[in-house]
């Protein structure tokens, strides 16, 4: 069985993720899409809420493994025998890090990285900024999968809205 991993906070899922994640499922008899788990960091959805978005999102690929992890992603590949690491470039400039990323992983461990390009309609999302305008009450309806909208709009109210009233 040929596997590999699409890790990410996914705080939310974006269409861009989806977009790699699905590719990947095409590529991979199993792809797993391990949340990293930062504990320095508050995200706007719990580990579970996140969870359950991405199995809502990917459940018609019908071979994607939905599972959160704490500690380095190359132990998580080791203990589910995973050789390799499925990662989205958007941009010149995420391949700086991520090849630092992908040099670290393959000499800790071996684990190979595999980069692809993301869609062209995609290379500026990030889950940061749909947060950001949905925050503002713009409209991130493109941006991200129906459940994804549903649970923003059940959690964020738009700044300068007042409490109680719903858009």
């Amino acid at each position: 069985m040929r596997r590999a991993v699409c890790p990410g906070s996914f705080d939310p899922i974006t269409n861009g993720h989806l977009d790699i994640v699905g590719r990947a499922s095409r590529l991979y008899d199993i792809v797993h899409v391990a949340v990293m788990i930062n504990k320095s960091k508050k995200g706007l959805f719990d580990i579970g809420e996140r969870i359950s978005l991405i199995e809502q999102c990917t459940r018609a690929y019908g071979n994607v493994v939905v599972e959160s992890y704490h500690g380095l992603l190359v132990d998580y590949c080791k203990e589910r025998d995973i050789p390799a690491i499925v990662k989205g470039l958007r941009a010149v400039s995420d391949f700086d890090y991520e090849l630092q990323m992908a040099q670290m992983n393959n000499g800790l461990s071996g684990v190979e990285t595999l980069f692809i390009p993301t869609n062209p309609t995609h290379s500026f999302l990030s889950s940061s900024l749909v947060k950001e305008v949905a925050a503002w009450g713009g409209d991130v309806s493109h941006l991200v999968p129906e459940p994804v909208l549903a649970a923003l709009h059940a959690k964020v109210r738009p700044r300068g809205e007042a409490p109680g009233a719903q858009g």
